[in-house]
C-alpha cells in the first residue's frame, strides 16, 4: 500500500517486465502448424504524440479467444510496454484481465464462482462505450490510447484521439491539466480505465446524449504483470477529485444473494430507472482451495429475453406513432403482443401518450406476460427448440452475406476465411447468363451441403439483393442462419470510404473480376460512384433486412486484416461451435496475405455498358474459332499440351528465342515472411506503406533478384556474355542455370516503390545492379519495378530519413534464402 493514502500500490519490477516481455515475444515467433495449442501475439509499435523525448510505446495483443487458454504470459486485455528514464523496459498501460460472461469458461460457471470466490461482490452497470486508458510516461506526457492503439493516426479521428478531448474538458472543470494528471498516474504506477460514452461520436445501443456523455471512470489498475486494481469506492473518489464521470457500484457482500439479484433484473432487462445491458462483478477469486485471493472480474451480460423486451419497446412506440412494426426475431410471440397491445390501447388512449414519455413500458410488457402465463425465459426456451438450438449450439448451416461497395474488401475477407477454415466460398460473378439471382443462391446452398460455412460473395448492395437472398433461403432452409457482414456506409463516412476504395481499385489494376482499372480509369470511377449512389444502408429493424439473424458491422476504409479479425471473433462469439482451432495471429496475417497476392480472379467480366448485339455475335464466333481459348481446367490441360508439343517440334523454320534478364527465382512465402517479421517490430507509421501495397493487392506475385537485364548488356558486355554462354543449348521459360543463396539485409522504400536490398552469398554468381536487390511491390501501374535501381541508389548516396524521404529498417536475424538462377527468355523471337 502507498503510504499517503490507501490505495493499491506496487513499483514495478524490471527483471519482472524484462521476463514478461521475453515472452511476449517468444510467442511472437512462427510455431508447427503441428503444434495445435500454439499462439500468437502482435507487436506493434506507436510514436507518442507531443512527448518531448519522442518516446515509442508497443501494443501487445492476443487473439480474443486464446484468453481462454491457461498458459499466457499474461492476460491483460490492453498491454503497452516502453522505456522507463533509464532507458529499461516498462508497463506503460495495463488493462483488465479479460474477463467472462458467467457459464462461458470453466472458471465462471456458477458452481466454481460460488466455490472460488469471496466478497464483497462490487456490481457496476456495464457501461455502452469504446474503452479507453489514460497513463503518465516519464517525460510527462499522458498517453490516451484504446486496448490496442494510441492515437497517432492522421487518416480518421480515433477512439484516443475523441476521448483526449474529453479529458480535457473534464480536468479543466476541476482547474487541472493532462501534465498534472500524467505526474499523479505515474506517482500511483497505474492506468486509469475509462469508457468512452458519446453518441455524437459513435453511437452504440444505450442512449448517451449531451447531458451524459463523457469519460466514465470505471478502474484503476496497477502497472504490473499479474492483475492488481483499485476497488469501487476508491476509483469514485478518484474520479471526484480528478473531473471524470463515476460509474456507479452496488455492494452486495455474499453470493448467493449477488445471483439472486442478477437473476432478477435480468427478468426486465431494467435497473434502477434504465435499460441496461448486464453488470461486471468484481471480488477476489483462487485457483484451488489453499491458494491467496487475488483481483478477478466476472460479467452478466443480459442478452435475452432483454432484447426481445426491447424489440418490444420499439414495436410498441411505431404502433402508437402509426408506422408499421418491424421486426426480425421472436416472430410469433411478438405479433401476440402486438394484439394484445393493440387491445390495451384502444380500452385506453391515455395508455399511449405515457408509453411515447417512456412510463408504463415494463408494467405493460409484464401485464401481456401474465396473461399468457409466461416468464420471458419461457419464451425464449421454447424458441430455442423450434430454431434447433441456441445459437451457441450451431456448429453448420451458416451463410455469409456482405453488404458493401466495390472496394470494401469482402472478396480478401471471403479469400482468407477459405484458407483459414476450409470453408465455402460462391462468387456472383462467376455466374453468367439468365436468372442469375437465384442460380447464385443455388450454388450457395448447394456448397452448404458440403460446408460449414458459405461467403456469398456478392454487394447486396440494395434492398431487392439482401430481400432476394433471404427470401429464397428461407423458403427451403428455414433454419439455415443469415449472417450480414455490414461494411458500414454513413453521410459522414462516405468521402473518406470513395478516397480509399477508389484508391484500392485503381492501384489493383486489371487484378479485379469486374473492373479493369487499368485499361480504363474514369470509366471505373463511373461504375464505383454508381455503386455508391445505389448504396442501401442496412436496416436491422425494417424488411428486408430484419431476416438477418445477426449483423458484423465492419469498416471499409479500415485493412481487411482488421476486417478479418472482426468477422473471426464475432463469429466465434455468437457461433462457438462453428470452430475447432482457433487461428493465431499469425495465421490471420498468412491469410491475408494469401488474399491479397495470390488470388486471381477466375473469369473477367465487363460492366457499366454491352456491346451491340451484333458485335457479341461476332465476338462468339471468333472464339469459338481460336483453338486455344481457355474456358475450362481441361481446356487448360489441353492449351499446356499443346504449347509443350510446339516446343518439341524441330527448330527447322523457327528463329529461337533470345535471353531477356538472369534471375534468381526467391521462394515467396519465405520472403513475406521476413517483410512482415520486419514490419511487425516497427511503428505503424513505418509500416503504412507495406500495408497500403497489401491492401491495393500491389505486392508482386513473385520474387526475384535480377542479375542482368538485356537493357544493361552494352553496359556491361562481358558478364551478358558469360551468361548467355551458360544457357546455351537452353531454350523454354524455366531454365534453371544453378542455386544461389540470398542473404536479405535492409528493406527500402519511398512513396513510389518498395525493395529489400541484398546480398548474393554464392561468390560464382554477379549481380550487374549497383544493389543487388528484390523488388516487393509499387504504388501502381505506372510505376515500373526498375525504379528501385534508382531509389537504392539514392539510398546509398544520400541515406534515409525525412530529407531523403525514403524509409529503411533492418531484416533482423541474417535472413538467408535459397534461390534458383534461371534464365528467361523473351516472349518475342
Amino acid at each position: 500500500m502507498a503510504s499517503t493514502s490507501n490505495v493499491p500500490y506496487a513499483r514495478q519490477d524490471v527483471q519482472e517486465v524484462q521476463t514478461l516481455i521475453r515472452n511476449l515475444e517468444g510467442s511472437t515467433k512462427k510455431e508447427s502448424k503441428a503444434a495445435k495449442k500454439s499462439f500468437s501475439c502482435k507487436r506493434t509499435g506507436f510514436d507518442v504524440e507531443g512527448s518531448p523525448e519522442n518516446l515509442v510505446v508497443y501494443s501487445w495483443r492476443f487473439q480474443d479467444w486464446d484468453y481462454k487458454r491457461d498458459d499466457l504470459p499474461t492476460y491483460a486485455r490492453g498491454l503497452f510496454t516502453g522505456k522507463n528514464e533509464k532507458g529499461q523496459p516498462e508497463i506503460s498501460v495495463r488493462g483488465y484481465d479479460k474477463f467472462f460472461n458467467t457459464e462461458e469458461v470453466n472458471a465462471t460457471q456458477w458452481r466454481n464462482i460460488e466455490n472460488n470466490t469471496k466478497g464483497p461482490y462490487e456490481l457496476s452497470l456495464k457501461e455502452n462505450g469504446c474503452i479507453v486508458f489514460l497513463s503518465g510516461l516519464y517525460d510527462g506526457t499522458l498517453l490516451v490510447c484504446s486496448k490496442h492503439s494510441t492515437g497517432a493516426r492522421s487518416d480518421s479521428l480515433s477512439h484516443a484521439k475523441a476521448a483526449e478531448k474529453w479529458v480535457d474538458k473534464h480536468l479543466a472543470s476541476v482547474g487541472k491539466t493532462r501534465e498534472d494528471l500524467a505526474r499523479e498516474l505515474r506517482k500511483r504506477n497505474a492506468t486509469a480505465v475509462a469508457e468512452l460514452c458519446d453518441d455524437d461520436f459513435e453511437e452504440h445501443i444505450l442512449a448517451y446524449g449531451k447531458d451524459i456523455a463523457g469519460l466514465y471512470l470505471h478502474g484503476i489498475n496497477i502497472n504490473l504483470p499479474e492483475f492488481m486494481t483499485y476497488s469501487g469506492p476508491q476509483v469514485h473518489g478518484f474520479a471526484k477529485e480528478w473531473g471524470f464521470r463515476k460509474t456507479d457500484f452496488l455492494v452486495i457482500e455474499d453470493i448467493e444473494s449477488t445471483k439472486k439479484f442478477l437473476e432478477e433484473v435480468a427478468e426486465t432487462g431494467h435497473y434502477n430507472g434504465r435499460d441496461v445491458e448486464g453488470f461486471v462483478i468484481r471480488c477476489k477469486a483462487r485457483t484451488h482451495s489453499s491458494g491467496p485471493y487475488t483481483d478477478w472480474f466476472f460479467k452478466y451480460k443480459f442478452e435475452e429475453p432483454y432484447l426481445m423486451y426491447r424489440q418490444w419497446r420499439e414495436c410498441t412506440k411505431a404502433l402508437i406513432s402509426g408506422r408499421p412494426p418491424r421486426f426480425r426475431k421472436h416472430v410469433q410471440i411478438t405479433e401476440e403482443y402486438l394484439l394484445y397491445v393493440r387491445m390495451r390501447l384502444a380500452q385506453n388512449p391515455q395508455l399511449g401518450k405515457q408509453y411515447q414519455q417512456n412510463h408504463g413500458i415494463i408494467r405493460l410488457r409484464d401485464n401481456f406476460l401474465k396473461e399468457k402465463n409466461l416468464k420471458g425465459s419461457d419464451i425464449i426456451r421454447q424458441e430455442y427448440a423450434l430454431m434447433g438450438g441456441k445459437d451457441e449450439e450451431v456448429s453448420k448451416n451458416v451463410i455469409l452475406v456482405p453488404i458493401a461497395t466495390l472496394g470494401c474488401g469482402k472478396t480478401t475477407i471471403a479469400v482468407a476465411l477459405v484458407h483459414l477454415f476450409g470453408w465455402g466460398h460462391v462468387q456472383n460473378d462467376n455466374i453468367t447468363g439468365k436468372g442469375r439471382p437465384p442460380r447464385f443462391t443455388r450454388e450457395v446452398l448447394t456448397q452448404l451441403e458440403e460446408k460449414p460455412v458459405v461467403f456469398a460473395d456478392r454487394n447486396n448492395a440494395q434492398r431487392h439483393e439482401r430481400q432476394q437472398i433471404i427470401g429464397d433461403v428461407h423458403a427451403t432452409h428455414p433454419h439455415v442462419r443469415l449472417v450480414a457482414l455490414n461494411f458500414v456506409h454513413t453521410p459522414e463516412t462516405i468521402a473518406k470510404i470513395r478516397q480509399v476504395t477508389q484508391n484500392r481499385v485503381l492501384s489493383r489494376g486489371d487484378n479485379h473480376q469486374t473492373i479493369q482499372a487499368a485499361t480504363d480509369s474514369n470509366k471505373v470511377i463511373g461504375i464505383m460512384e454508381g455503386f455508391i449512389h445505389r448504396f442501401e444502408p442496412l436496416n436491422s429493424y425494417a424488411q428486408p433486412d430484419d431476416g438477418f439473424d445477426s449483423v458484423i458491422e465492419l469498416d471499409p476504409t479500415a485493412n481487411s486484416r482488421e476486417n478479418l479479425e472482426t468477422v473471426v471473433a464475432q463469429l466465434n462469439s455468437t457461433y462457438p461451435k462453428l470452430f475447432t482451432d482457433m487461428p493465431s495471429s499469425e495465421d490471420l496475417d498468412e491469410a491475408i496475405n494469401v488474399a491479397l497476392s495470390e488470388y486471381r480472379p477466375d473469369i473477367r467480366h465487363e460492366i457499366g455498358g454491352r456491346a451491340p448485339k451484333e458485335n457479341n455475335q461476332r465476338q462468339r464466333q471468333q472464339q469459338q474459332q481460336q483453338p486455344l481459348q481457355v474456358k475450362t481446367a481441361e481446356a487448360l490441360k489441353q492449351n499446356i499440351e499443346y504449347m509443350t508439343n510446339i516446343k518439341q517440334q524441330p527448330e527447322s523454320g523457327r528463329k529461337p528465342r533470345p535471353l531477356e534478364y538472369i534471375s534468381v527465382t526467391l521462394p515467396k512465402k519465405d520472403i513475406l515472411d521476413a517483410v512482415e517479421g520486419a514490419f511487425a517490430s516497427v511503428s505503424s507509421s513505418k509500416a503504412r506503406f507495406f500495408r497500403q501495397l497489401q491492401e491495393t493487392r500491389r505486392v508482386q506475385p513473385e520474387f526475384h533478384v535480377t542479375l542482368i537485364h538485356r537493357a544493361s548488356s552494352k553496359s556491361h558486355p562481358e558478364l551478358w556474355t558469360r551468361y548467355n554462354d551458360m544457357r546455351a543449348g537452353m531454350d523454354g521459360w524455366d531454365n534453371k542455370m544453378g542455386d544461389c543463396k540470398v542473404q536479405l539485409e535492409k528493406i527500402v522504400w519511398n512513396d513510389r516503390i518498395m525493395a529489400i536490398a541484398a546480398r548474393l552469398v554464392e561468390e560464382n554468381w554477379e549481380c550487374a545492379n549497383e544493389v543487388a536487390h528484390v523488388t516487393i511491390g509499387t504504388r501502381g501501374d505506372d510505376v515500373k519495378p526498375k525504379e528501385s535501381n534508382d531509389l537504392l541508389k539514392k539510398w546509398i548516396q544520400e541515406g534515409s530519413g525525412d530529407a531523403t524521404g525514403i524509409g529503411e529498417i533492418t531484416i533482423e536475424g541474417g535472413v538467408v534464402i535459397d534461390g534458383a538462377v534461371k534464365a528467361i527468355l523473351s516472349r518475342t523471337r
